[in-house]
């Protein structure tokens, strides 16, 4: 339940008028590696967020906004914690849009955020080892993706219904891959479902045939590639439609982006797959206010806008862009009672929040966190038809 300390919050807004900022805050994504082709438009996502509260004055008495980008590379643990570590200490930002990949987003938080009492919103980290985060983080770390425990039940349905009841699964050998493989596999198992091999692949290697041999041996109606577009995803798919092991895939999140469809067009024709994702008039309402700018539905994008105004919203109604103090509001800010707040609405829910009420953020993607502060999850379920993308329904 939200607490209404109106006095509190009065208070709140007239620290904040005298000391307006500049409030910088780090967006930690993989502008290179294995996702590469999908974080510029999360990148830009999250920036729009960050545009808006700035134009609107509102923030903290007229602070401003400003974005540091740095690259977490989405495989490599070292790197990321060192880009998140000068995002911190040298550029002083007051939290963390990010970071991406499941791995890297642990590796900050256990290295650097814990350390250096800085928030992280994750978009994109899906991992269900990460659900139990914060048992031990500080009530630092939230994300605006569903855990993948969830993404295994929706890829089971979308089989189901499509009559498929033998599969082959690969997955990239790291905590996102294997956390996700395994959820789905007692998922599909406990509905009937049969998985004829569980299998990591590497990523970075030019030559697949091995991977898909044994794929191809142990068989199946159609093989789950739970890996990513840009790396070891694509080189299983390549090497499985050359050697005609497999004529129709299973993608989920970390494998749908325009580059699958540059790809392969129609030689994945009849494939399916899921990202999270939503039809609710808030992800209408981000698609308008992005117009041409940057590609609004592709995947994360949504939730990278909404991941960066969860925390300014937070540092409104706490009075404060202090992590310490603002944590505690992410997930009043994110969940009811309240006005309900759209993409385009910030600098209205910011005046509420000064004047000491509530907000119940939507934004793009549906917001509710649960739990320790993870999205309760929708999913946007594709199929490749006539060589491209297109949207079977939503979940």
């Amino acid at each position: 339940m939200k607490k209404l300390l109106l006095a509190s919050a009065a208070g709140a807004l007239l620290a904040g008028a005298a000391s307006a900022e500049e409030i910088k805050l780090g967006v930690i994504l993989g502008f290179t590696g294995p996702i590469e082709s999908l974080t510029p438009s999360m990148a830009d996502g999250a920036e729009l967020a960050m545009k808006e509260v700035s134009d609107s004055g509102k923030l903290l008495g007229g602070s401003t906004v400003a974005s540091v980008r740095a690259d977490s590379t989405c495989v490599d643990a070292a790197a990321a914690s060192a880009a998140a570590e000068r995002l911190i200490t040298s550029e002083g930002v007051k939290g963390i849009m990010g970071a991406d990949c499941s791995g890297v987003t642990g590796a900050i938080l256990n290295n650097v955020a814990v350390a250096n009492g800085v928030v992280m919103v994750s978009p994109s980290a899906t991992s269900p080892g990460l659900s139990h985060a914060n048992n031990e983080d500080n009530g630092l770390f939230f994300r605006t993706a569903p855990s993948d425990a969830r993404q295994g039940v929706v890829m089971t349905e979308v089989l189901m219904e499509e009559g498929i009841k033998e599969v082959a699964v690969t997955y990239t050998n790291n905590d996102y891959g294997k956390g996700l493989a395994d959820s789905f596999q007692a998922a599909f198992e406990a509905a009937g479902g049969s998985v004829t091999i569980n299998a990591a692949h590497e990523d970075g290697k030019a030559d697949y045939s091995a991977e898909v041999g044994a794929l191809a041996s142990a068989g199946g109606d159609r093989l789950v590639v739970a890996g990513y577009v840009d790396q070891g995803g694509s080189g299983i798919v390549r090497a499985a439609i050359d050697t005609g092991a497999f004529d129709t895939f299973h993608f989920p999140d970390g494998m749908i982006s325009a580059k699958l469809q540059e790809n392969f067009g129609d030689e994945i024709e009849g494939s399916t797959g899921q990202h999270p994702g939503t039809d609710s008039p808030g992800a209408t309402k981000f698609s308008e206010l992005v117009g041409d700018s940057f590609d609004a539905t592709s995947p994360f994008t949504p939730e990278s806008y909404d991941a960066a105004a969860l925390i300014l919203l937070a540092m409104q109604a706490a009075g404060s862009s202090d992590p310490a103090a603002y944590k505690e509001k992410i997930m009043d800010v994110a969940n009811a009672p309240g006005e309900q707040i759209f993409p385009g609405e910030l600098g209205k829910a910011l005046d509420i929040l000064a004047g000491g009420g509530d907000i119940d953020y939507v934004g793009a993607t549906a917001v509710e966190l649960i739990g320790s502060g993870e999205s309760a999850g929708n999913y946007r379920q594709i199929v490749i038809d006539g060589g491209k993308i297109e949207t079977a329904k939503y979940r």
